[in-house]
């Protein structure tokens, strides 16, 4: 027989998902099953969602809430950031540095400059798109949780995937389990850290 202590420090070990519990990982097969699924998780109320697939949908991010994305920003200052170092690189070496009057030209001559300054913006710019994209995916990730999942190795290649994190506000393992397999999922799987 158990107490109502006994069974309150089960529930709350079934909400908290255990220690070694990272979330319940659902898969589908078809882009527009996970598409919908991923929509009627998040107007259900969960918030700790992600969603795995082998190719880039539109929609995906939009389905489970996801509307940060910093690498266009990082593009931005980086270019800037480029553009200024390199004007100011050109005209510390010909004003300050190492200046010299070539047939009576002023020592700041913004013409001559263009090219080296754009080539600067362009070279900073792709870089801090690398590394904003580097920034922004958590890269490099030699280990994540839900490498431990069997089916998962099939994400890259025709499988799509909906993961619901055990630290959701929302997350309870049966009740959540049960509400992915309603959601047309070939398979719910733990998923271990």
């Amino acid at each position: 027989m158990t107490t109502q202590e006994e069974l309150l420090g089960q529930e709350a070990l079934t909400k908290a998902g255990g220690e070694g519990h990272y979330g319940l990982m659902a898969e589908f097969d078809s882009p527009s099953a996970i598409v919908g699924a991923a929509r009627r998780t998040y107007e259900a109320g969960y918030r700790r969602i992600n969603a795995y697939s082998p190719f880039p949908i539109e929609e995906l991010s939009e389905a489970i809430g996801y509307h940060r994305d910093y690498v266009a920003l990082c593009t931005l200052i980086f270019g800037i950031l480029g553009a200024l170092g390199g004007f100011t690189l050109q005209y510390w070496t010909a004003a300050f540095d190492y200046p010299l009057n070539v047939g009576g030209r002023p020592l700041l001559s913004l013409p001559a400059f263009i090219p080296i300054t754009f080539e600067s913006t362009v070279l900073l710019a792709a870089f801090g798109a690398f590394v904003g994209n580097l920034l922004m995916n958590r890269l490099p990730q030699p280990y994540h949780p839900t490498f431990n999942v069997p089916s998962f190795a099939r994400a890259s290649q025709d499988r799509f995937f909906l993961c619901v994190k055990s630290d959701d506000p929302m997350y309870n393992e049966t009740r959540t389990r049960a509400f992915l397999e309603s959601l047309g999922a070939t398979e719910v799987s733990n998923v271990e850290k």
